[in-house]
């Protein structure tokens, strides 16, 4: 028997998803990297490679596409710290649809060919944007010729491209690509940053939940947003109110 997918709602997004910062100011407890790209953008002093290093949901990913809509966003003539996220190339890099801006993962696309490809594919002009973006999400996973391929586009970085190479594991990224990056280090988010969002989305889901229970999510999160985000959209899920109870039950464990 076939299920009809009418009957299904397609509109549910994860809260991880829902909540994703869309500007600079969004992003939670990493003042000094948004502060710093803000004032890179307005004095246009774009460096060709940057990398964002740091633990798993500290906003890596989402600061990389926040850059990438800040350098092209056509709500003014000139690249803006504060992109619109109306105009269509902010839509389409929002929605992973630029021709422009490309996401590749590293984990699936290790090998030296993918990154000549790519590197062949940075020689042409941006389609609608002023800048050609490339994000290598998890690149300590590239092999080391791939690494070597992609050093010499470092060295001599074509016109109007920005690479931005994203990773959990910089130890493993060779020192010869690291010299050639700006390197930003993205920190654990503090837990009181992390409670207030937190609480902040609880308010605007109407999500009944004790703030014990908050308080117990952003410590097991450890300092990670979307582990926390997700965490609160599965007990969100349950009917009754949550509790710090509620919390142990779904991480399986006892209370300390």
């Amino acid at each position: 028997m076939t299920r009809s997918n009418n009957s299904m709602d397609n509109s549910y997004k994860p809260l991880h998803q829902k909540y994703r910062p869309e500007k600079f100011d969004e992003i939670i407890g990493q003042e000094a990297i948004k502060n710093t790209l803000k004032q890179a953008i307005t004095t246009s002093r774009i460096a060709p490679a940057y990398l964002f290093t740091g633990p798993r949901g500290t906003g890596k990913t989402s600061s990389a596409r926040i850059l990438a809509r800040s350098l092209n966003c056509l709500k003014d003539e000139l690249p803006t710290s504060n992109p619109c996220g109306e105009c269509d190339n902010c839509k389409t890099i929002s929605l992973g649809t630029s021709l422009d801006v490309i996401e590749i993962d590293a984990a699936s696309n290790t090998g030296v060919e993918n990154i000549r490809e790519l590197i062949e594919r940075s020689k042409f002009a941006p389609v609608h944007s002023r800048w050609k973006v490339y994000v290598i999400d998890e690149c300590h996973m590239l092999s080391t010729a791939a690494f070597n391929a992609l050093l010499k586009t470092l060295e001599e970085p074509p016109l109007s491209v920005v690479f931005i190479l994203a990773t959990t594991d910089p130890q493993r990224v060779l020192p010869t690509i690291l010299s050639r990056c700006q390197r930003f280090d993205f920190r654990r988010i503090p837990l009181d940053q992390l409670i207030n969002h937190l609480e902040m989305i609880a308010k605007k889901e109407r999500i009944n939940i004790e703030s014990n229970a908050l308080h117990l999510i952003a410590q097991k999160s450890q300092g990670g947003l979307r582990d926390a985000e997700s965490m609160l959209d599965q007990l969100s899920l349950l009917p009754e109110i949550i509790t710090t109870n509620t919390v142990w039950d779904i991480l399986g464990a006892t209370p300390e």
